[in-house]
């Protein structure tokens, strides 16, 4: 099992910046992809970004493309998402995720990641215009 908790949340006007964090814990040896997805009241689960566990690309929705950046620290076994020039539609409850090897998903495009096995509680974004 792997445990995934999130910080960094909170409100900022539009324009503004958050940086979020993901604490992973227990097997996490056995993860190759992380990622974010987010959910608005009333909206579907989108995936946001992803990065593998080891070396590899990024990858990002064309909604947060150039404006968000994931990033990952191994050796503290936390995965990031720096998010600029925030607008109000960035609004939702944002959530860490994890995958294992195998899995059928890809990590090549952020648009699994509301599907990985693993996941934290979430941390609410709010952008206020």
């Amino acid at each position: 099992q792997v445990q995934l908790v999130e910080s960094g949340g909170g409100s900022v006007q539009a324009g503004g910046s958050l940086r979020l964090s993901c604490a992973a814990s227990g097997a996490t040896v056995n993860i190759y992809c992380m990622g974010w997805f987010r959910q608005a009241p009333g909206k579907e689960r989108e995936g946001v970004a992803t990065i593998y566990s080891l070396g590899g690309g990024t990858y990002y929705a064309d909604s947060v493309k150039g404006r968000f950046t994931i990033s990952r620290d191994n050796a503290k076994n936390t995965l990031y998402l720096q998010m600029n020039s925030l607008k109000a539609e960035d609004t939702a409850m944002y959530y860490c995720a994890a995958q294992e090897r195998g899995s059928a998903l890809y990590c090549s495009t952020p648009r699994g990641v509301p599907h990985f096995r693993f996941r934290g509680q979430g941390t609410q974004v709010t952008v206020s215009s």
